[in-house]
């Protein structure tokens, strides 16, 4: 029996779980990216996303997680000035974990890539962005937002998938074979 992603015989968790990590913190930044380019070309074709920006004030999801995080493990209050960053960190974090279980599922069950990432990259955002996030109350719930933001979102995970997956098994292909 021959692997799809690898010359060897057997999973190899720590190879798996160093490539994820890799490729999901690769694939979260092409994700800010891709975000950055997408709200440019909406911008300049719309004022409409401005405008709703100024009527809202609510944080990310992101920045509302380091926030609790902050103050629960750090008995820190975040700075205004810290709350990007921290935003940051947790989207990072958030990548390079979902990479991580990608990862070393790809070594146990390579059928996992199939589609390139895009499956995971579907998984990720399901779970995360329209479940956990709203059930730990970091969002609204999805039937609150316009089916325009579930499409970003869900291009945005169909970026990180795709991602994670070249770059897993580029690792795995060549660094870590």
């Amino acid at each position: 029996m021959t692997r799809a992603n690898s010359h060897e015989a057997s999973p190899q968790i720590l190879k798996g779980l160093a490539a994820g990590i890799v490729g999901g913190l690769v694939a979260s930044w092409t994700m800010d990216q891709f975000q950055y380019a997408w709200i440019k070309i909406a911008k300049s074709a719309s004022q409409t996303e401005k405008s709703n920006k100024e009527e809202s004030n609510d944080e990310p999801a992101t920045v509302k997680a380091a926030e609790i995080v902050s103050k629960n493990v750090f008995k820190h209050e975040l700075a205004s000035t810290e709350k990007k960053a921290a935003g940051a960190m947790v989207h990072y974090a958030t990548g390079g974990t979902s990479g991580a279980v990608y990862g070393v599922a790809a070594e146990f069950a390579p059928r996992v890539t199939t589609g390139v990432g895009v499956a995971f990259g579907t998984a990720v955002w399901a779970v995360v962005d329209e479940s956990a996030v709203p059930l730990l109350g970091l969002s609204k719930a999805p039937t609150k937002y316009p089916i325009s933001t579930h499409l970003y979102a869900l291009a945005s995970h169909f970026i990180y998938g795709i991602t994670t997956e070249c770059v897993r098994r580029t690792l795995r292909k060549t660094i870590l074979s």
